[in-house]
């Protein structure tokens, strides 16, 4: 039983789900807005806020931690260089999650874009 069980688990073993979810954050941090699943969306929104949030910190333990989630390097710096002095006087909600209208063509999904505010 999953009584209590918040994470969602996208119908993928962890390693996977991992994996996809370092994907999809990357995608997000290099082109500042990605579209796709309502469900890996409300995953991935928490995932890269809690990235810009080390990234803010701006030392060599935050960098190691970043690459150690997210494994490309053209990645991390675009969050420490960039990202991280963007946001550095917010206190969180680095990112929006807009629902789109229709569904996915091949399986009905919900579809929902994720994007960066400026």
């Amino acid at each position: 039983m999953r009584h209590l069980k918040k994470k969602a688990t996208l119908d993928r073993k962890s390693a996977a789900r991992r994996s996809m979810v370092a994907n999809l954050a990357q995608s997000l941090i290099i082109l500042e807005s990605v579209m796709t699943t309502k469900a890996k969306a409300k995953v991935l929104k928490s995932f890269v806020e809690k990235l810009i949030t080390v990234a803010k910190k701006n030392t060599l333990s935050a960098r190691r931690d970043l690459i150690r989630k997210v494994y490309t390097k053209n990645v991390v710096n675009k969050l420490m260089d960039v990202l991280g002095p963007r946001y550095a006087e917010r206190k969180g909600g680095y990112s929006r999650l807009t629902l789109v209208s229709g569904t996915r063509a091949g399986d009905g999904a919900e579809k929902a874009v994720v994007e960066l505010l400026k």
